[in-house]
Order: C-alpha cells, then sequence, then structure tokens
C-alpha cells in the first residue's frame, strides 16, 4: 500500500507542475497579444504597422497551440526549424514589450548587424528572449538600461539581453535555470528561466548567465548560444 500511495503522490507532484509549466508557458504568449493589441490601437492610423503586429499576434498565437498539443501528448514542434532572421526575432520582442519599455522610460541599446539567419523555432527562440528581456525588466528601476546584441562567431550565433537592474546574487546564480527556483516571491514561478534553458537545449545550444552585485557595477547579462 505504501507503494502505491508514493506512486500516486509521484503522479500528483508530476501532473502539478505540468500545469504550473502550460500555465507559465501560456501566460507569455498572452501577455505578448495584449501588448501587440495596445500597440495595433495605438498605431490604429497605420495600416502597415497594423498589418505588422497582426503577424506578430499570428506567430503568438500558433506558439499557444504548439503548448496545446504538447499538453495534449502530440510533438512539441510539428514543423522543422526554419531559416530565421535574428534581427526580425529580437524586434519582434522588444515590440511586444514596447509599452513596459516606455513607462519604465528605460533606455534600449540594440546591436543588430543584417544578415544573421539560423535556423530555429522561431516561436520558441523569440519566447525565450521574451523571457530573457521580462527578467531584465523586473530586475531594473526606472531610467535604467537594457541592451540586446546579436553577433556570430566562428560557428554559432549568440543572443545577448544585459541590464543594469540589481544582479544576481552568487549564492542564486547556481541555482536561476532550476525549476521552481525565484527570488520574485508572489511575483515570481521559477519557470521562465527553466522553462528558456530547455528551449535553448532542444536547439543544440547554450545559455549562460554572468552577474554583478557590486555597489555602482551592478547588473546582469544572459548569453544564449546557437548552433549556425
Amino acid at each position: 500500500m505504501t507503494g502505491d500511495t508514493e506512486e500516486k503522490s509521484e503522479e500528483r507532484n508530476t501532473a502539478g507542475r505540468l500545469a504550473l509549466e502550460v500555465m507559465h508557458e501560456i501566460r507569455n504568449p498572452l501577455e505578448a497579444l495584449g501588448h501587440l493589441t495596445y500597440l495595433t490601437l495605438e498605431e490604429a492610423h497605420d495600416p502597415d504597422k497594423v498589418i505588422q503586429y497582426m503577424k506578430m499576434a499570428e506567430e503568438q498565437m500558433a506558439t499557444l497551440n504548439q503548448i496545446v498539443s504538447h499538453t495534449l501528448g502530440c510533438a512539441r514542434s510539428t514543423s522543422d526549424p526554419t531559416a530565421s532572421d535574428l534581427s526580425s526575432l529580437a524586434e519582434s520582442a522588444l515590440r511586444i514589450h514596447h509599452k513596459r519599455i516606455s513607462e519604465k522610460n528605460i533606455h534600449l541599446v540594440k546591436d543588430f548587424p543584417e544578415g544573421l539567419t539560423a535556423r530555429i523555432h522561431m516561436g520558441e527562440i523569440l519566447q525565450v528572449v521574451s523571457n530573457l528581456i521580462v527578467n531584465a525588466l523586473d530586475a531594473m528601476q526606472s531610467n535604467g538600461t537594457l541592451s540586446v546584441r546579436l553577433r556570430r562567431r566562428h560557428d554559432n550565433f549568440y543572443i545577448v539581453v544585459a541590464d543594469n537592474g540589481q544582479g544576481i546574487r552568487p549564492e542564486h546564480a547556481e541555482h536561476i535555470f532550476e525549476p521552481f527556483f525565484t527570488t520574485k516571491e508572489e511575483n515570481g514561478t521559477g519557470l521562465g528561466l527553466s522553462l528558456s534553458k530547455d528551449i535553448v537545449d532542444r536547439h543544440g545550444g547554450r545559455i549562460g548567465v554572468r552577474s554583478s552585485v557590486r555597489p555602482g557595477k551592478t547588473g546582469t547579462m544572459f548569453r544564449v548560444s546557437l548552433p549556425a
């Protein structure tokens, strides 16, 4: 009986974690759709921008469909990776969070060289970059600086998201990619970075972090590498 009880308890724990992961993954595209709705209303006088935002909304709805399909036991991605322009992807991630960037008066630094095309699942990597931008915005006070840079070196593409926020304490940095680890108390689920790492790993890439909490030199830099 004890074995049966432990097995059922483990099943409940697994189901609970799956539910939380799904909730977290759904929250990001839903938040993005909310921002895109705001941007569409703000630019309703400009048909070209409305079309642009609606195409981005379609990408987010496709991501939601992938999440639901995966939850129901289907393959996580039914299509092969496609050649995607990383500059367009990074711009899309920033536009999704335009409202919050503006509200916090964040100084934005962008470095997007042309011609960086990687074979990726666009929606998934967009989610990773979006997660990193959210973390950066959460870490900064008003008037902070957010940097997003793209690079290609040898056989890898690099996506770098950096901020001058409060930084991550050394004792926390080694745990940030663990499921459910969070320093945001009731405002965090501890799943964003864990899910981001899973996505990057599935792409054959790596994600790393450097951070400082030294007075006057606080900040955090995440670097995602993807095979070229």
